[in-house]
């Protein structure tokens, strides 16, 4: 059977990065494709008011997530070094710690998250026309966080080992069932937005449950190499851990767990996680301010918003890419091949950049078209916000990209406070802008906030590329 585990330390680094990205981006594209149409479903079956709703959960949601995603990919970033090294012991121990820390953190983060959603709610001034929807929504997706730990760390540890076509299958099925559902909750049981909420976990449970099968049946040789199980039951498994003709079988998932590979993790995922908590700090910020512009305004920010995602996918993909290409190559202790990774990886995020700038220009204005009813009230103002964030967007989306790419490329060689140091700049820039610069310039100032947010991010990574680049 053809495997799907990917050694990036050899090979040319452009085609590696392509084969390995792509497959994300697919995954990428159905997951945001699924919020896509739930923002389509929403506004057109629902109300305006509901795509405001939408538009009001946005930075509650990923600080939550984005803090799951950060730890996930903390802890993929050891596993793709130990996978890099060959060392066939430390890497399934890695495996087994990382699923630990998301075991830990999906019974927090649940608690927590019910805990915090009305008093955040009442401190980013909700518009009171959308604030019960907003908190419905939050409620149902919080209650999904076990399962979004699950997939995530399933997924990581998947890419981590090279195979990024698992996670896409995984998204092509969520996707498929989560579009399913929104016609069947909200426009066939006209379940509202909760309809929308219960789709989506529904859609994270389907896509957890594929990764997790795909590990099962992963093996791991003598060689160190990673291959999909097809011989039965008499190879060791990840997922079973079933042997032949080998005593003492109780306590060995015990066994597994290495404190040290458990603390270089820790020392990984936190950062990495407190990077989204202090982006989605400036983000919030935004959220307020925006907020306290109305609902018209809200609404075409959110419709706006929903497209600039989409099109973001194949940075975060690419991002993807460069962290498991970089961090199996330092693992192999090849500078050389590191520093032509992440030449290829900017060349082929700005070329990708300009492409989805343009989409957003030429047919911005179409798209959020689609996300409100034509018998709205003030339709016009609302396409006309989107349609201005979306040109300042497309200005500065190649900077975007850049900041995926020497974020990932960082990360990868084993920094992840310089990174999270990062996001204090963008939080900077943000803040400033929403508090300052819209006294200026008026709204328009929230759009540039997130412009000059790249930049100020751009400049200081750079410089911390260039230092490790140096070192080799």
């Amino acid at each position: 059977m053809k495997t799907d585990i990917k050694d990036m330390t050899s090979g040319s680094p452009a085609r590696l990065l392509l084969a390995f990205s792509m497959p994300l981006m697919l995954g990428n594209l159905f997951q945001q494709l699924y919020t896509f149409v739930d923002a389509v479903i929403v506004g057109r079956c629902v109300s305006a008011n509901a795509l405001a709703a939408l538009g009001a959960t946005e930075w509650l949601t990923f600080i939550m997530f984005g803090v799951i995603q950060g730890i996930t990919q903390g802890c993929s970033v050891v596993i793709a070094a130990y996978f890099g090294q060959k060392k066939k012991d430390s890497l399934k121990r890695a495996i087994y710690s990382g699923c630990l820390i998301a075991a830990v953190g999906a019974a927090a983060f649940t608690i927590i998250g019910q805990i915090v959603i009305t008093p955040m709610l009442k401190l980013l001034h909700t518009p009171p026309e959308v604030f019960a929807l907003t908190q419905t929504y939050l409620r149902i997706l919080y209650a999904g966080v076990p399962v979004t730990f699950l997939y995530n760390i399933a997924a990581a540890i998947l890419r981590a080992l090279g195979n990024s076509r698992k996670p896409l299958f995984a998204m092509v099925i969520a996707s498929i069932g989560n579009i399913a559902l929104d016609l069947l909750l909200v426009m066939g049981l006209h379940m509202g937005i909760a309809g929308a909420a219960y789709g989506t976990v529904a859609a994270q449970i389907l896509a957890a449950v594929y990764c997790v099968f795909a590990l099962v049946n992963l093996r791991f040789t003598a060689d160190g190499a990673v291959k999909e199980q097809t011989d039965g039951y008499d190879v060791q498994t990840f997922g079973t851990h079933k042997y032949k003709n080998v005593e003492n079988k109780t306590g060995e998932a015990h066994r597994m767990i290495d404190g040290q590979i458990l603390r270089e993790q820790i020392k990984m995922g936190i950062p990495m996680g407190v990077q989204n908590i202090i982006t989605a700090i400036g983000g919030l910020v935004v959220q307020a301010t925006v907020n306290g512009f109305g609902v018209l305004f809200l609404t075409g920010y959110a419709a706006a918003n929903k497209l600039y995602v989409l099109l973001e996918i194949a940075a975060t993909s690419y991002g993807h890419g460069a962290l498991t290409y970089t961090a199996q190559n330092k693992g192999a202790d090849s500078g050389e091949r590191v520093r032509e990774g992440l030449k290829a990886a900017l060349i082929i995020g700005i070329v990708t950049a300009l492409m989805m700038s343009g989409i957003m220009v030429f047919a911005g204005r179409q798209i959020l078209g689609m996300f409100i009813k034509e018998t709205e009230a003030g339709i016009t103002v609302m396409i006309g916000i989107g349609y201005h964030y979306l040109c300042v967007l497309a200005f500065g989306f190649p900077l975007l990209y850049c900041l995926y790419v020497l974020r990932a490329c960082i990360q990868g060689v084993g920094d992840a406070v310089n990174p999270m140091m990062s996001s204090l700049m963008q939080v900077f820039m943000r803040v400033t802008c929403a508090l300052l610069l819209t006294r200026l310039i008026g709204q328009e100032g929230v759009f540039w906030g997130e412009v000059l947010a790249w930049v100020g991010a751009d400049v200081f990574l750079g410089i911390i590329c260039v230092r490790h680049l140096e070192e080799g």
